[in-house]
């Protein structure tokens, strides 16, 4: 019979028993749980609840429960329905009538939304870890890319030149943007629920502020209908995985793209490419297509938790059970992401010289033949018709606008001279984007410094953080 089988007479179906554990994913919050229920013994006994032998009992229990399920000497049975019941159940075995005093003035309401809240802030930890590495990484490629030049692109067509260190800084900022949304999503789980009871608090005098202090909250959440009920915190946590999980596809992409033989911007490593069962020749860009399709079920864990949560009345619904495998999903989905990207684009080759070879091509140095007239008088929009004549002479020789005679410059327009051809000089054309933000090797040297300041800020405001109980890393128990 379940621990709360007294009001029934019949136990359930083993079908529906099934159907409605948890057990399979909340049993990896078990640190969690143990780290809970500890908490609450505590508190119990410092509010005179229970005694002070039976929480000591109680510790005791639970540190040894702890240490089987870290061995996998712990069998977890699907009758336990989910990890509370689990470990509770187990501590009444082994320390007798103490076990069955730890649940005094907490619900599995409470209960589960305490240990939610702590996986999330672990996880949001790990992932804004990540970030910060991945980021490192992505400066110290643009450090070493130095003022390598590619052709930036807009519509996947030639537009101007950029630095490539320019391109990969780009990609910095997002995850910068995306540091922040993880940090939002650990403070909105820092938050304690426990002592909420199911719904409506309790009778017994507990001490919510000693709770939340001991298991490391920075505060108390003032509502016990809210605390039981809210799911806000995991909807930040995978909307933040979500905006991460699509920028790591933009730039996926942008791998896919630069290693293909059209492009050959780059060489991926051996390490990071994997080849064809009939095909001696291929090295494809796989890992860098899996993230790029690990975007989807990243995006799809924040869609079902959306539509699980959506028109929920209060309090607890057992619909939120669905709550937590969706989060561990995007969260250890993203992870996994996130270091394979970070071993891609610290071992990848860069091929300046290729990128050089086809600068000439989508005459890049057009607006800059444009900007050459508007700056000796002529309005820009009427530059810009007359350059784009010449672009069309170009098409229809065959060459790039820098490739054109002299002498079809000047036809163009009479405010064109022989200096024309500066306008074509690639390098300079970079250099002279020197306004803030813009592609400038000095431009972007001063840029480099604001993002690594972004990310000595970030390193500082994560070890800043409150204390988190780590996820289990025990793998070796079976159902």
């Amino acid at each position: 019979m379940a621990l709360w089988g007294g009001r029934f007479e019949d136990s359930v179906s083993e079908l529906t028993q099934e159907f409605g554990a948890s057990l399979p994913v909340d049993r990896h919050l078990y640190r969690q749980d143990i780290a809970g229920s500890k908490a609450h013994a505590a508190m119990l006994a410092a509010q005179g609840i229970i005694s002070d032998e039976d929480a000591q009992a109680i510790r005791a229990g639970l540190d040894g429960i702890e240490a089987d399920i870290e061995a996998g000497a712990f069998t977890f049975d699907i009758n336990d329905e989910d990890i509370h019941m689990a470990i509770e159940g187990e501590l009444t075995r082994r320390i007798g009538a103490a076990g069955g005093r730890l649940h005094t003035g907490r619900s599995r309401n409470d209960q589960v939304a305490t240990d939610t809240r702590l996986a999330a802030k672990a996880l949001a930890r790990g992932l804004m870890e990540q970030n910060l590495a991945l980021r490192h990484a992505l400066v110290d490629a643009a450090k070493a890319a130095g003022t390598t030049i590619l052709p930036g692109m807009t519509h996947l067509q030639h537009a101007q030149p950029v630095l490539f260190a320019h391109q990969l800084l780009a990609y910095a900022w997002m995850l910068a943007r995306d540091y922040t949304r993880l940090h939002a999503a650990f403070d909105a789980a820092d938050a304690s629920p426990l002592g909420a009871a199911a719904l409506a608090g309790t009778t017994y005098p507990l001490d919510r502020q000693m709770t939340a202090y001991t298991l490391g909250f920075s505060r108390v959440i003032e509502n016990s209908l809210d605390a039981v009920s809210d799911r806000d915190f995991l909807l930040d946590l995978e909307y933040a995985c979500s905006v991460m999980a699509v920028h790591l596809s933009r730039l996926s992409e942008e791998i896919v793209l630069w290693s293909s033989q059209e492009f050959g911007f780059i060489t991926l490593s051996d390490a990071f490419s994997t080849g064809s069962s009939i095909m001696p020749q291929k090295k494809n860009p796989d890992f860098a297509e899996l993230i790029r399709g690990k975007c989807g079920r990243v995006v799809g864990d924040l869609v079902q938790l959306l539509v699980t949560v959506k028109g929920l009345p209060l309090a607890y619904n057992k619909d939120l059970q669905e709550d937590k495998e969706s989060a561990l999903d995007a969260a250890h989905t993203l992870e996994q992401c996130l270091s394979v990207m970070r071993g891609m684009v610290s071992t990848w080759t860069v091929n300046a010289d290729r990128m050089r070879a086809v600068m000439h091509r989508g005459h890049l140095a057009a607006t800059d033949v444009a900007d050459y007239l508007a700056k000796r008088g002529m309005p820009f929009r009427e530059a810009h018709a007359v350059v784009g004549h010449l672009v069309l002479e170009a098409e229809k020789t065959g060459c790039d606008i820098s490739e054109l005679p002299l002498e079809t410059f000047h036809e163009a327009s009479d405010l064109f001279g022989d200096d024309v051809v500066g306008a074509f000089d690639l390098d300079a054309i970079v250099a002279a984007r020197t306004t803030q933000g813009g592609t400038a090797p000095v431009a972007v040297e001063a840029q480099m410094a604001k993002v690594e300041a972004g990310i000595a800020a970030d390193e500082a405001t994560l070890d800043a953080l409150s204390p988190v109980v780590k996820m289990g890393t025990a793998t070796r128990s079976v159902l």
